[in-house]
């Protein structure tokens, strides 16, 4: 009798683990095929069209939006859907990224008269990587949040060569509980997904971030223009700042100087890469938020001169390393 009992016992046990594990199972089915729906990406530019190459690689649908139609046909081409404007994304899809060159695009692609939150659903998901005012990414999250939608922002670093090549750092500030969400997605574009707090936070390590990039690459482009005048040979004070304490990332790995390193900027007439007229658009808003906490970026303030008058002078649409350009030229500053 109980040897029955227990037998009984056991298959009924059996039976119950059997129905739970293929709930699992469709369960997992379920948020595998999900993971996969479509993301929708505004802002194909030199940043957003590597990126939303890499999330095509790794198996996602993308809907995507740019000012520029001719930024679109690429991924056309690729199978992508296209929209005619940024609702028409959110209308498509309920997980977008965004990745616009200022304050003013990503005001007007969010809430603009054909904005995201014209059309977004409730519950989407929505991802800003542009690197602007962290007071500007609080209020979009505002409007997001009256929409019942979450947004997070989540600018990068690491230039056109890492979003070519997947190894990205985004730092993403936003509702913790929507980190992993966020993650998914960022990990097909970066290595580095970094969580640094409250909406907002994610812009404020950017901002300094360039702020400090700007400043070292001003001081290598220095180095090496008075290296090389002192009659040292570029590629040897390269190969001597790179093991010795001034080196950098300017220094070993986007080195300003022409004929020094290969598939940098500085190689191609300083074509592609972070263009001045952006590096001194992020030292601005270092400026702001300096201005705003009350704290004092001397160097800060000088290289964001640096780079407006290299606007003025013609370097805007140059990429920021071209700093090297300009002081060889400006003999008399």
């Amino acid at each position: 009798m109980a040897a029955a009992l227990v037998l009984r016992g056991s298959a009924s046990w059996l039976r119950r683990q059997r129905r739970v594990c293929a709930g699992s199972v469709a369960m997992v089915s379920s948020r595998a095929m999900a993971s996969k729906t479509a993301v929708g990406f505004i802002g194909l530019g030199n940043m957003g069209n590597p990126m939303a190459k890499n999330l095509v690689k790794h198996g996602y649908p993308v809907i995507a939006y740019d000012v520029f139609p001719e930024a679109c046909k690429e991924f056309q081409d690729l199978g992508s859907q296209v929209t005619d404007s940024p609702a028409d994304v959110a209308d498509k899809a309920d997980r977008i990224i965004t990745m616009l060159p200022s304050n003013a695009n990503a005001i007007e692609v969010y809430v603009g008269s054909n904005g995201i939150l014209k059309k977004v659903k409730k519950g989407s998901l929505l991802i800003d990587s542009s690197t602007i005012d962290p007071a500007v990414s609080k209020d979009l999250a505002k409007e997001a949040e009256k929409m019942g939608a979450v947004f997070m922002d989540a600018p990068v670093s690491g230039g056109v060569g890492a979003a070519r090549a997947g190894n990205l750092t985004f730092m993403v500030g936003g509702v913790e509980q929507e980190f992993d969400a966020a993650k998914e997605l960022l990990t097909c574009m970066g290595s580095n997904v970094v969580y640094c707090g409250e909406v907002g936070t994610g812009q404020a390590a950017k901002i300094c971030n360039n702020m400090l990039l700007a400043i070292s690459m001003i001081g290598t482009a220095e180095a090496m223009n008075l290296g090389i005048r002192l009659g040292l040979d570029p590629k040897l004070l390269a190969k001597i700042l790179n093991m010795s304490s001034g080196r950098c990332w300017s220094s070993d790995t986007y080195n300003p100087v022409p004929g020094v390193m290969d598939g940098v900027p500085s190689a191609n007439n300083y074509q592609g890469g972070f263009g001045t007229n952006l590096m001194a658009k992020d030292l601005g808003l270092a400026q702001v938020s300096a201005t705003n906490t009350k704290t004092p970026v001397l160097l800060g303030s000088l290289a964001h001169q640096v780079y407006r008058v290299m606007c003025a002078k013609g370097y805007s649409q140059k990429d920021f390393s071209s700093v090297f350009q300009f002081l060889r030229e400006e003999e008399t500053l």
